[in-house]
């Protein structure tokens, strides 16, 4: 099956008893078994739920894995990932990244005696250099967020093969539909499910979906054990919206291109962040690992300070005054204050996050109305 018919039809097979073309909502809670001790399919919602079960089996299938876990959030999922880890072991993570992640990373991991180190992913050879003997988990986003980094997911993860390490790729920003990790050599993909999986801005959610049997089972072990798993509903939800995901991101990505070029040519923009422009420094290896598109996701810089790119990011009225991202309706908002406000300020200032940065999420409005609302923002 090609990728748009499995986001239909794989996990979403219809209801056997009925003949409903949308499997039911499993909401119950425990499940009864047959005899004390020998347990069926499912037992107990945290353990397995059959609507949670379908959204992972497409989930695998549209990433390419063996298997698929559905969390609470993109943070639990995150969180799930590192909880493989021990106490001395290291985590080196790229510096272009989420910043609930970079808060989770070093206020909360940190507290299990786990080490943690942020290095650009996009320098190679810095890269390995930040590679320690107890490094075990690699931490990587493309495009980054929000200065849409692009790193060679494939060479990295050969890094990680030599140095033992497992690699896990944020894909939040690229979906499926773009880039495919695990095909590149990855051993973990995360999705804030929140964003472009859902497209909606109405559930909350997170996943895993890994290639390697033995690691799934790990991860599930995890999963289970501290419960931070996907509702029922919410599991319907992503479901729905991953019908939709393929044509939905295609679209937003060929709104994202113009609008890119427009604000490169536009004087009151000082730079723009966007890998289909030639001239991002990993528009090549966009081009080699991104398909059929160069994301929805776009940052630029307004030549001012802090409170020249607030009142842009205040005047817009399409653009919608809001954090997440991925969803039918475009989103504004200034990293500084908002999504990377969690960086200490020296971190932000140290990997490039400026005052005067802007992060666009766009949506699926007419590409004439976004354009004039940008440039009466601007104007203001």
């Amino acid at each position: 099956m090609k990728f748009r018919t499995k986001a239909i039809h794989l996990g979403n097979e219809r209801d056997a008893q009925t003949g409903a073309v949308v499997p039911p909502i499993h909401v119950a809670s425990t499940f009864v078994q047959h005899q004390a001790g020998e347990w069926r399919e499912f037992d107990y919602s945290r353990s397995g739920n059959p609507t949670r079960k379908g959204l992972e089996e497409t989930l695998a299938a549209l990433e390419g894995g063996c298997g698929a876990l559905a969390f609470a959030s993109g943070m639990a999922a995150t969180h799930a990932a590192t909880m493989l880890l021990r106490s001395g072991d290291h985590i080196l993570a790229g510096s272009d990244i989420y910043g609930g992640t970079y808060r989770l990373l070093h206020k909360i991991v940190n507290r299990a005696g786990i080490e943690v180190s942020l290095a650009p992913a996009t320098d190679l050879t810095a890269f390995a250099q930040a590679i320690r003997p107890t490094t075990k988990l690699i931490w990587i986003e493309s495009p980054g967020n929000p200065l849409m980094s692009i790193t060679d997911i494939a060479a990295v993860a050969q890094l990680a093969q030599r140095h033992d390490c497992l690699l896990g790729v944020d894909n939040t920003f690229a979906s499926p539909v773009l880039t495919r990790p695990l095909e590149l050599g990855a051993d973990i993909v995360m999705h804030s499910a929140t964003k472009y999986l859902g497209g909606h801005s109405d559930v909350l959610g997170g996943a895993l979906v890994v290639k390697d049997p033995e690691l799934f089972k790990q991860l599930y072990f995890v999963q289970n054990a501290t419960g931070g798993v996907l509702g029922p509903f919410d599991a319907f939800l992503v479901s729905r919206g991953l019908k939709t995901l393929a044509i939905r991101m295609l679209a937003q990505c060929e709104t994202a291109q113009t609008l890119a070029e427009w604000l490169t040519n536009d004087p009151r923009v000082t730079r723009v962040l966007y890998p289909g422009l030639a001239q991002h420094p990993g528009h090549d290896i966009a081009r080699r690992q991104m398909l059929g598109g160069f994301g929805a996701m776009l940052t630029f810089e307004v030549a001012g300070d802090y409170a020249q790119a607030k009142r842009v990011a205040e005047s817009t009225k399409l653009f919608q005054l809001a954090v997440s991202l991925g969803a039918v309706e475009s989103l504004i908002e200034q990293p500084a204050s908002m999504s990377h406000a969690s960086y200490d300020a020296a971190a932000r200032a140290a990997f490039g996050i400026t005052d005067g940065l802007i992060r666009l999420s766009i949506g699926l409005e007419d590409v004439e109305d976004l354009q004039a609302d940008l440039d009466q923002a601007l104007q203001a």
